[in-house]
């Protein structure tokens, strides 16, 4: 007699072929051998082997199929830096518990919601179970794991100690998406009041100023400057706004398209925005904290020096301080010291020069560095408050501004003809 109770299985072990570069994702159901009904999800190369593989454990499936995809798109299918510093702090936590490799991979991907980073992780554990090393199995997926992060697994492997130089990478991982997220805070919050601020320009020219505007026409009187140049933009606008929008709108993407094909022009802008007050200063501080950071990083796993400063490049989120880095990274394998590299560069404060010119003299480079990062990320963390604080009643007063003027600039001719009664 069949149990009348159902079991929810979520995976069933890796079928035999270990292929990963067709792997899809399967539902399946069937039942053990006591008759209870079992479920899961399993990624494999197709239903067969799956078939296959659940009869060796013991299960006669009744049901394999493609998992169906969902019905607006690929949800999630984007994998982000947020997802990858997620696994690194799950594979760090898990494997200092003593979960091994292959068992902490097979657990990320059945409880990830994300399907094409539940599929990447399943490709990886696949690897892994079959004789490749993670740093192997991971260089199959440069996009989502840089030249940085794999440097750095490699390390821990070759020392033996992977789950700490994972540990290491996730706090890294985690305290640059922070930094990050608080560089885009200090751009996003200017270019929204700007952008907000055209819209309500844009509404009032095109749908308020024409209204006042026929009630201009039967005074019959000539209107004030002010006036008549608000009306002008408003007829402006009413005319050629799908113009407008096509020259705005074309400018932005040739820019951002610009920007990612041209080095001179990636090279242009950063140093145009290493100069912009306030938000200038937050870059700089930002670009110090990354390089810092990922530096003491890299050296505290063992990575050699030069090697570290050729990944270390990448990481600090600005061209001009990528250009610093190679040539630091030059200077330093042909002898000179840390500090004085960087002092050649001219971009680095004396404090920090001074950092890691006593860490270099008592062997603790790393350690001075994370405090240097530690320290210019909150440089960062405040400036980014202050700025908050300081936009909030410039955003008022500049609003206001806008709006207010083209009020005052609609009801000048009223105040004019009441004041001719």
């Amino acid at each position: 007699m069949s149990a009348s109770r159902t079991a929810v299985r979520k995976s069933a072990p890796a079928p035999v072929d270990r292929s990963t570069s067709q792997l899809q994702p399967f539902v399946w159901e069937g039942k053990d051998k006591r008759g209870v009904t079992m479920k899961g999800e399993q990624m494999a190369k197709n239903a067969n082997l799956l078939r296959a593989e659940l009869r060796r454990q013991g299960i006669t499936p009744s049901v394999v199929k493609p998992k169906p995809k969902p019905l607006f798109g690929k949800h999630g299918s984007v994998i982000t830096p947020k997802d990858i510093a997620f696994f690194s702090r799950q594979m760090a936590t898990m494997m200092k518990s003593g979960v091994p490799i292959v068992s902490a991979l097979e657990i990320i991907s059945s409880g990830h919601k994300n399907p094409r980073m539940k599929a990447m992780v399943a490709q990886i554990r696949a690897d892994v179970e079959g004789g490749s090393s993670l740093y192997e199995a991971l260089s199959k997926h440069p996009v989502q794991f840089d030249e940085l992060y794999r440097n750095l697994v490699r390390a821990g492997e070759s020392a033996g100690v992977l789950e700490t130089v994972l540990d290491t990478i996730a706090t890294y991982k985690e305290n640059i998406e922070s930094l990050k997220g608080k560089i885009k805070k200090a751009l996003f919050y200017p270019a929204v009041v700007i952008a907000v601020a055209i819209i309500v320009s844009a509404v009032l020219l095109i749908f308020v100023v024409p209204q006042f505007q026929a009630t201009f026409q039967s005074f019959g009187a000539d209107l004030p400057a002010f006036t008549q140049m608000i009306v002008a933009a408003s007829d402006f606008m009413v005319q050629w706004w799908w113009a407008i929008l096509l020259v705005v709108g074309g400018g932005i993407f040739l820019l951002l398209f610009l920007y990612k094909r041209s080095p001179a022009m990636q090279d242009a802008f950063d140093r145009l925005i290493l100069k912009v007050p306030v938000i200038g200063q937050i870059m700089h501080n930002s670009a110090i904290a990354r390089f810092a950071r990922t530096t003491a990083v890299t050296f505290k796993a063992g990575v050699p020096l030069v090697e570290a400063l050729d990944s270390v490049a990448g990481a600090t989120g600005n061209l001009v301080y990528e250009k610093a880095v190679y040539r630091i990274r030059d200077d330093v394998a042909v002898g000179y010291p840390v500090n004085v590299a960087m002092r050649q560069t001219g971009l680095f404060p004396h404090m920090v020069i001074q950092m890691a010119a006593i860490g270099e003299e008592a062997g603790a480079l790393d350690a001075m560095l994370f405090k240097v990062a530690e320290y210019y990320e909150q440089e960062v963390n405040n400036a980014v408050d202050a700025l908050s604080s300081l936009l909030e009643p410039m955003i008022m007063i500049f609003i206001g501004g806008v709006v207010g003027a083209m009020v005052i600039g609609m009801y000048l001719p009223i105040f004019k003809l009441a004041a001719t009664i």
